[in-house]
C-alpha cells in the first residue's frame, strides 16, 4: 500500500462539507459584527417581506374550491408559503431562525461570544417581528376591502397554528427550526441561484404542509387572525410566538448547528 502524506489528507473532502462550515462561520462571524443599524434595518425588511407568503396563502384559499385536507389545496397553499422566504433568503435579509444555525457556528468555533450571538439575536428577532406587525397593519388598515382574501380564510391559517397545546407547540416548533437551520446549511452548500430556489421552496413547503410554527411567518400567520377572527386572542398570539421562537432555537441549535460543527470538526472528516 502506498502511504498518504499529510498534504493528502488535508485535500480530502469530497463532499465539499469543510468547506461549507467554513462559509457559514465567516458569514456568521460578519453578521456579529455588522452595525446595529443595518441588522435593524435588514431585519425589518424581512419581516415585511414574509409577510407576503401568509398572504397570498389566504388568497389562494379564499379563491380555491377546496380547503385543508385537499391534496391539491394544500400543496398550493405549502408552495405559496414559500414566497415569502424566497423573498428574504435570496435578497440576504436577516432572519432570525436562519441565525439560530449561522450565527451560532462563530460561537462554537470561539470566534465570537455568547453575549454577542445575544444581541444579534435580539436585534434580528425584534426587527422581524416589527416588521411582520407592520406589513398586517398595513394590510388590515390600508386594504381592508382587499376582496381576493377573505377573513375566513386568514381565520383557518391562524387557527391551524394556535389551536393546539403547548407541548404540540414547542415540539412542532423545534422541528421548525431543525428545518430552517438546514435550510441555511443547505443553501451555502448550493452554488447557483436556480439551486438554491428548489432548495428553500423544497424545505419551506415542508414546513408549510405539515403546519410547523416558525417563528417569523407566524408571527404575520397569527397576527392576522386576530384582527380579522374573533376566536383568536391576544393571548394566543403571545403563547403562540413564545412556544415557537424557543422551539425554533432549540431546533436550529441542537439539531443543526451543534451536529454539523461537530461531525466535521470532530467526526475527522
Amino acid at each position: 500500500m502506498t502511504e498518504q502524506g499529510p498534504e493528502s489528507e488535508d485535500t480530502i473532502d469530497p463532499m465539499g462539507v469543510t468547506e461549507v462550515l467554513n462559509s457559514l462561520i465567516e458569514s456568521g462571524f460578519h453578521e456579529i459584527n455588522r452595525e446595529t443599524n443595518g441588522l435593524v434595518l435588514s431585519g425589518f425588511s424581512a419581516g415585511l417581506d414574509i409577510g407576503f407568503g401568509p398572504l397570498l396563502m389566504a388568497v389562494m384559499l379564499t379563491l380555491s374550491s377546496g380547503g385543508y385536507g385537499d391534496l391539491g389545496t394544500e400543496l398550493l397553499l405549502a408552495s405559496t408559503y414559500s414566497v415569502g422566504f424566497m423573498f428574504v433568503i435570496l435578497g440576504r435579509l436577516e432572519l432570525f431562525t436562519e441565525h439560530t444555525t449561522v450565527a451560532v457556528m462563530p460561537v462554537l468555533d470561539g470566534r465570537a461570544s455568547l453575549a454577542e450571538l445575544g444581541r444579534l439575536w435580539g436585534l434580528v428577532y425584534v426587527s422581524n417581528i416589527v416588521g411582520g406587525v407592520a406589513f398586517v397593519v398595513l394590510i388590515v388598515t390600508l386594504l381592508p376591502d382587499l376582496g381576493v382574501a377573505s377573513p375566513e380564510a386568514f381565520e383557518t391559517i391562524a387557527l391551524s397554528l394556535v389551536n393546539h397545546g403547548f407541548t404540540w407547540l414547542f415540539i412542532a416548533g423545534v422541528l421548525a427550526g431543525w428545518l430552517m437551520g438546514l435550510l441555511a446549511w443547505l443553501v451555502t452548500a448550493a452554488r447557483e441561484t436556480t439551486s438554491r430556489l428548489l432548495i428553500i421552496w423544497i424545505v419551506t413547503a415542508v414546513i408549510g404542509i405539515l403546519h410547523l410554527p416558525h417563528s417569523i411567518a407566524g408571527n404575520v400567520e397569527v397576527l392576522f387572525g386576530v384582527f380579522l377572527s374573533p376566536l383568536i386572542s391576544v393571548m394566543d398570539y403571545v403563547v403562540f410566538l413564545a412556544l415557537a421562537t424557543i422551539g425554533n432555537a432549540v431546533g436550529g441549535v441542537v439539531f443543526v448547528a451543534l451536529l454539523k460543527y461537530g461531525h466535521v470538526v470532530r467526526g475527522g472528516d
